[in-house]
C-alpha cells in the first residue's frame, strides 16, 4: 500500500514541475536559454533556415507572440452575453497558431501530409513556407520581421491591401515582434549553442 502511495506522490511531483508538451521554456526574453532547454528548437529553426531562408530570430520572434512558445496554445473562447459558450475565437491552434484552412494549404502544398501544429519542426517549416510565400506575392524581406508579421497575421492578400493600416494594435505588436527579433538576434550572436 505505501508503495502505491509513494508511487502517486511521485507521479504528482513530476506532472507539476510543468514536463508536458505543451509547456514553454523558462525565461523567453533570451534566446540562448530557450535553445539551450530546447535543443530540438535549435534543430528545428536551423533546419528551417536552411531550407526556406527565414533566419532563426525571425522564426522565435514570432512564434513567441503566437503562441509564447506552448505547443498546444489556442485561441480563447467566445461567450454570448458573457455566459453562453460559442466556441473559439477561431481554428488557430500550436506553435504558430497557423488556421486549419492555411495548415491543410501548406501539408498539401509542402508534401507534408503528415505535420502537426503542436511539433516544433513542422511549427516552424510551416513559417518558413508561409513566409516566402510573403515574399514572393509582397516583395517583404524574410529578415523584416515587423511586415512579416503584418502579412502573417491579416494574410497574402489582406497585407496587399494594407487592411492592418486600421488597426493600431496590430502595427504596435508588429512593432514589438521586429524589437523582439533584434533582441534574439543579438542574444543568438553570443550563445555558444546557436554558433555553428
Amino acid at each position: 500500500m505505501s508503495r502505491v502511495i509513494g508511487a502517486m506522490i511521485l507521479l504528482l511531483i513530476v506532472a507539476s514541475c510543468g514536463g508536458g508538451s505543451g509547456s514553454p521554456p523558462r525565461n523567453l526574453d533570451n534566446a540562448c536559454s530557450i535553445i539551450k532547454q530546447r535543443p530540438e528548437y535549435l534543430k528545428a529553426f536551423r533546419a528551417t533556415e536552411r531550407k526556406w531562408g527565414v533566419p532563426m530570430h525571425v522564426q522565435m520572434a514570432t512564434i513567441y507572440q503566437e503562441s509564447r512558445f506552448r505547443s498546444d496554445a489556442r485561441t480563447p473562447h467566445r461567450f454570448a452575453l458573457g455566459v453562453i459558450p460559442l466556441g473559439r475565437q477561431s481554428s488557430a491552434y500550436g506553435y504558430s497558431q497557423a488556421l486549419d484552412g492555411t495548415w491543410d494549404d501548406y501539408r498539401k502544398s509542402a508534401a507534408r501530409r503528415g505535420a502537426k501544429r503542436n511539433r516544433i519542426k513542422d511549427a516552424t517549416d510551416f513559417m518558413g513556407w508561409y513566409m516566402n510565400q510573403t515574399r514572393e506575392r509582397n516583395g517583404v524581406s524574410l529578415y523584416d520581421a515587423r511586415n512579416q508579421y503584418l502579412a502573417y497575421h491579416d494574410g497574402h492578400t489582406g497585407f496587399a491591401r494594407g487592411t492592418y493600416r486600421s488597426k493600431p494594435w496590430l502595427i504596435r505588436i508588429a512593432g514589438q515582434v521586429q524589437a523582439r527579433a533584434n533582441m534574439y538576434q543579438t542574444q543568438l550572436a553570443t550563445c555558444r549553442q546557436a554558433r555553428r
